[in-house]
């Protein structure tokens, strides 16, 4: 397929309410959606790194950047015989995994529709529905949280992850534990801990948590394998995982006993299924995390979550849970039984509401040979 022409389109969108996480109150979400127009088949991705460097050290400024002078003259013109030969024509390019993963999205999308397939099917995966879980930010109390929870377990969410940071941290666990014994919960430090806080982590233990997402540093492998070793909770990476050499260390270290995968985060749909991959061999499970993407990139979570080894719920939420109007038709939703559907079509699945697209859209560019 030959790779005629690129868009760039810098989105804001705003969300439904302010996410509340360690790192800080989020009211609108940037990012950068991609398309590639190849051979009269047009395809889909989504950029998420966003308008801070909080996350990642890649913003959308530094993807527009990365994008447009180095990635796009790479492919443009090319004719490439399938989405993962990108990842070579971008090895020069050291890092910024988030730019290369929104184009690389798209190229997916692309092949997927010339051959007819399901991006899910192309990806090799096997069920046609996924269990979805929903990720609670901090709140301004625990009866407001406890609400929150209730709601969303009565829309069908199969489970509860809650955003913790010093001090908003074993206080709302109880209370979630004590309001719902039996549900799947888990919760999420992002990075805002370090090992002068075991002891909060040990008493965690008494709470039947699915996991611990990331509490230490973002790019630590070493001491996540000495928490590890003193907590019964699983420890999943999220942060520090950025490839399959990390994968491989981590679980080499015994520095977690789950990996969350992100396709932005890592590099792609073709480092994610490597790790998806390896992580099955290891016999560890892995699950899908969220980046409050747009449907066009929720769809791409949704087909990479239908492998086999995604044994447990990701933050994959319906369309409403983050945005009152999603670029994409039809909208995502969750099922009564805590699950959502696998889209069978052509691609992601999904079509692409330019119309509602425009309405978000700060800057737009294009890009031809």
């Amino acid at each position: 397929m030959r790779v005629e022409r690129i868009e760039l389109w810098q989105t804001n969108m705003e969300l439904v309410s302010p996410f509340v996480t360690s790192y800080g109150i989020e009211h609108f979400v940037e990012h950068i959606m991609v398309r590639i127009d190849a051979e009269g088949v047009t395809g889909w991705g989504e950029c998420v790194a966003e308008g801070t460097p909080f996350y990642s050290y890649e913003t959308v400024t530094t993807v527009w950047h990365i994008m447009q002078d180095f990635l796009i003259p790479a492919i443009i013109g090319k004719d490439l015989k399938k989405a993962s030969d990108c990842v070579s024509l971008f090895e020069k390019v050291r890092g910024h995994r988030m730019a290369k993963a929104g184009i690389e999205a798209a190229l997916w999308d692309v092949f997927a529709k010339a051959g007819g397939f399901s991006l899910s099917k192309m990806l090799g995966g096997t069920r046609n529905s996924i269990d979805v879980g929903v990720s609670i930010g901090i709140q301004s109390s625990e009866i407001e949280l406890l609400k929150k929870i209730d709601a969303y377990l009565k829309e069908g969410y199969k489970r509860i992850k809650i955003k913790i940071s010093p001090g908003h941290d074993l206080a709302p666990v109880k209370a979630v534990r004590r309001q719902f014994p039996d549900i799947l919960f888990q919760v999420d430090a992002n990075s805002a801990y370090t090992l002068a806080d075991i002891d909060l982590f040990k008493k965690m233990d008494d709470y039947n948590l699915l996991l611990i997402e990331q509490p230490l540093g973002y790019e630590d492998i070493h001491e996540h394998s000495k928490l590890q070793k003193e907590i019964k909770t699983a420890v999943c990476l999220d942060e520090s995982i950025l490839s399959l050499a990390d994968t491989q260390a981590a679980i080499g270290l015994n520095s977690c006993r789950i990996i969350n995968i992100k396709p932005g985060r890592v590099g792609g749909f073709t480092e994610s299924k490597l790790i998806h991959d390896y992580c099955q061999t290891m016999k560890v499970p892995v699950w899908h995390g969220g980046m409050y993407e747009s449907g066009i990139g929720r769809a791409g979570n949704v087909a990479l979550a239908s492998l086999p080894n995604f044994t447990l719920p990701g933050d994959i939420s319906a369309s409403k849970r983050y945005y009152k109007e999603d670029i994409i038709e039809p909208k995502f939703v969750v099922n009564q039984d805590g699950t959502m559907d696998v889209p069978q079509g052509p691609g992601i699945g999904v079509k692409v509401n330019e119309k509602a697209l425009k309405k978000v859209t700060v800057k737009k560019a294009g890009f031809s040979n």
